[in-house]
């Protein structure tokens, strides 16, 4: 099987971003490339815009998905030559509303076709990478994998109601990194979970609702993917899950 990723230390590290052309995720990729001792960066996105591609440096492999099942299973067989190297995973995919879905403010708002379509984004599809990077991931190598939720997804913090989609879809994701990572620990037991809730981030994904944001809590992605990376940095193996805003503190599940 042929390297997708050219490199010639064999223990170099290699950070995967997944849904690569958010904001969020190019912010990161871009500090992850420049970094002192970069990794090389695998971005995987359904399509790079030429600004994107042009902004990106010499060490990031761009590769496309669909994000069906077939196209996920295909690009970790790509990987796993590379078992033993990659160091982070950032699964950046999230749908809040699109031109056909707006979050539901009542139980009436909601109907099955735009529950299906939320989970699929917001919860299959992260798992479907977890369960098919395995492989790769497995053995002693730390790695932290980080996927993007929201701390509207915890059960616990529920007090107001509302956005039954997505509420539900980052909750149904939760639970399955929970529970991923309770396996991991067996498999690949340097590899910790990571369960981020951004803040309100200035994205096309919260530009409907940023009226109604705090002042000074509206963040710019650069300043996110800075924050994620300090709080990636300092993980240890002592936590094999943890869901933590972008400050740090944990959420409850």
């Amino acid at each position: 099987m042929t390297n997708i990723i050219q490199v010639e230390d064999s223990s170099a590290n290699i950070a995967i971003v997944i849904g690569a052309s958010s904001k969020i995720a190019i912010a990161l990729i871009q500090r992850l490339s420049g970094a002192n001792a970069s990794p090389n960066v695998v971005a995987i996105s359904r399509q790079f815009s030429a600004t994107a591609r042009a902004d990106f440096d010499s060490n990031v492999t761009l590769l496309q998905s669909d994000y069906t099942d077939k196209s996920i299973r295909e690009i970790c067989e790509q990987l796993k030559p590379h078992k033993g190297q990659v160091s982070h995973v950032f699964i950046c995919n999230g749908m809040l509303h699109d031109a056909d879905i707006s979050p539901e403010k009542r139980v009436d708002d909601v109907s099955g076709d735009n529950l299906h379509g939320v989970f699929q984004v917001n919860a299959v599809i992260p798992m479907l990478w977890v369960k098919y990077l395995k492989p790769v991931l497995a053995g002693k190598r730390n790695c932290v994998v980080t996927a993007f939720s929201a701390r509207i997804g915890s059960i616990e913090d529920n007090q107001r109601g509302g956005w039954y989609s997505y509420r539900a879809s980052k909750a149904a994701l939760n639970m399955l990194l929970k529970t991923a990572a309770i396996e991991y620990t067996r498999i690949a037991k340097g590899v910790r979970f990571l369960v981020f809730h951004p803040g309100t981030t200035d994205t096309p994904l919260s530009k409907p609702f940023q009226k109604f944001v705090s002042e000074g809590k509206l963040f710019t992605p650069e300043f996110v993917a800075g924050r994620l990376l300090d709080l990636v940095e300092a993980e240890t193996v002592d936590n094999s899950i943890r869901f933590i805003d972008w400050d740090g503190k944990s959420i409850p599940w």
